[in-house]
C-alpha cells in the first residue's frame, strides 16, 4: 500500500458535486458537530447530507446542557433517503448518540458500497471520555475501525479502541506507531493520528499511517485548548480528500485550518466555551476548489 503522501482517495470530475453523509451530533451554542461540518464540507463543493445523531442544546464541556438522542427516528429518516434515490460518495461519522447507532452507519456502508469511509470516533479527549459516551458506546465504536478507509483518533480515542495505555499527549513516534499499527491491524485502511505534543518542541504533530508507513505534518502549538478542534481537522481532512489531495497534503490542511481558526478563537469572547472560530477561515478551503 502507497504511503499517506501517495495515497488519493477521491478523484474530482469536472462540476461535479460529491454528496457525503455527515452522521454527527447538532449542537445550538458552541462551535462543534455538524455546526462545523456544513459549512466546511459545503464550501469545498460537497453536497452534505444530514444525519444528525443527537440533538444538544450546546456541548458536553458546559456545566449543564439538554440531550435529546435520535436513534428511534433513524431508520424511517434513512428509509426515506432510500424512497428519494439519494446516492452517497461518502459516509463521515463522528460524535454518536447510542451505541444502537452504529447499526445506521453500517446501513449506510451496505446500501452504498462505493462510498468513502470516513470514521472520526470522537469518543474523549485528554486521557478521559466524554460524559455521555458508556462503555457499551465505545465498544460499539470499534466496530467502525475494520473497513474505515480513514480513521481520525485523537490519542485518548487510539488508546480506547485498541487497549493501549493512554500515555498523554508528550509521546515519542515509536508509540505513535505502535498505536497506528495496532489500529491498521484492526482492519482500518489509513489513520491520521491527531494532537502529539512533545516538550520543548512548540508544535503540534499529526500522523498519518497506511500499511505502506508513517508519516507526519506539523503546526504552531498554541497555548490554549479549545472545543470542536477534533470537528474541524475531520471536516479539513474530509474536505481536502474530496477535492483530490493526497492524504498527507489533507493532513497538512487541515492541521492548519485549526491552528489559523485557534488564532483568530482567542479574540472572541467566551472563546474558552465558545468553541473554535472556524468562520473566518472558510475561505482557505473554497480555495481548495481552485
Amino acid at each position: 500500500m502507497p504511503v499517506a503522501s501517495d495515497l488519493y482517495l477521491y478523484q474530482r470530475e469536472g462540476n461535479y458535486l460529491p454528496r457525503v453523509a455527515a452522521v454527527h451530533d447538532l449542537c445550538g451554542y458552541g462551535n462543534c458537530s455538524l455546526g462545523v461540518a456544513i459549512p466546511v464540507l459545503s464550501c469545498a463543493g460537497i453536497d452534505v447530507c444530514s444525519v444528525p445523531t443527537s440533538l444538544f442544546s450546546a456541548h458536553t464541556k458546559f456545566p449543564g446542557f439538554y440531550m435529546l438522542d435520535t436513534t428511534p427516528m433513524l431508520g424511517a429518516y434513512l428509509d426515506a433517503w432510500r424512497q428519494h434515490g439519494v446516492d452517497l460518495d461518502g459516509v463521515y461519522s463522528g460524535f454518536l448518540g447510542s451505541a444502537e447507532q452504529v447499526a445506521a452507519i453500517r446501513r449506510l456502508y451496505d446500501e452504498y458500497p462505493h462510498a468513502l469511509r470516513i470514521v472520526d470516533p470522537v469518543m474523549g479527549d485528554n486521557g478521559s471520555r466524554y460524559p455521555t459516551y458508556t462503555d457499551e458506546m465505545c465498544e460499539a465504536t470499534r466496530g467502525l475501525v475494520e473497513g474505515a478507509d480513514v480513521l481520525t483518533p485523537n490519542l485518548t480515542e487510539a488508546s480506547i479502541l485498541t487497549g493501549i495505555p493512554y500515555e498523554g499527549a508528550d509521546v515519542d513516534e515509536a508509540y505513535v506507531r505502535r498505536m497506528a499499527d495496532a489500529l491498521l491491524a484492526m482492519g482500518a485502511k489509513s489513520v491520521v493520528l491527531k494532537g502529539i505534543v512533545r516538550a520543548g518542541e512548540g508544535v503540534i504533530r499529526n500522523y498519518a499511517a497506511t500499511a505502506g508507513g508513517l508519516e507526519s505534518t506539523s503546526d504552531e502549538l498554541l497555548p490554549y485548548m479549545l472545543h470542536g478542534t477534533g470537528d474541524l481537522f475531520a471536516s479539513g481532512l474530509t474536505a481536502a480528500i474530496y477535492c483530490g489531495r493526497s492524504l498527507l497534503d489533507a493532513v497538512s490542511f487541515a492541521g492548519a485550518l485549526v491552528s489559523d481558526a485557534m488564532a483568530v478563537s482567542c479574540d472572541q469572547p467566551g472563546y474558552e466555551l465558545r468553541g473554535v472560530s472556524f468562520q473566518s477561515v472558510l475561505g482557505d478551503v473554497t480555495a481548495l476548489l481552485a
